[in-house]
């Protein structure tokens, strides 16, 4: 059985952040991070764009989550997991264990 669930995804967040307390008192935050990029796929360049639905739950990284803005650059280290939207129909969100914030150089 292979077990291994992880994944990195760099770019802009897209979405005000939306924080809440769960009813057993975990804080949750929302954001949607934009990905864009050139990558190599049978010897070619491919541009690559996604919209990834980012999730963070928990104590541990809340202090970073308040710092998060529409146009951050972020790194977001995780694993992705299938969340069923109000419409039905599922989508992969990414559960944060890792953020790190890019410097922009301004």
């Amino acid at each position: 059985m292979m077990t291994m669930n992880q994944m990195t995804l760099s770019g802009s967040v897209r979405k005000t952040p939306i924080c809440k307390v769960s009813p057993s008192g975990i804080p949750h935050c929302q954001f949607v991070l934009e990905h864009r990029s050139s990558q190599q796929e049978a010897g070619l360049a491919r541009t690559t764009w996604c919209h990834m639905p980012v999730v963070v739950s928990g104590h541990q990284l809340q202090t970073l989550t308040h710092s998060i803005t529409v146009g951050s650059l972020l790194t977001v280290q995780g694993f992705i997991s299938c969340h069923q939207g109000r419409n039905g129909l599922n989508k992969l969100v990414l559960h944060a264990e890792k953020i790190e914030l890019i410097d922009s150089g301004d």
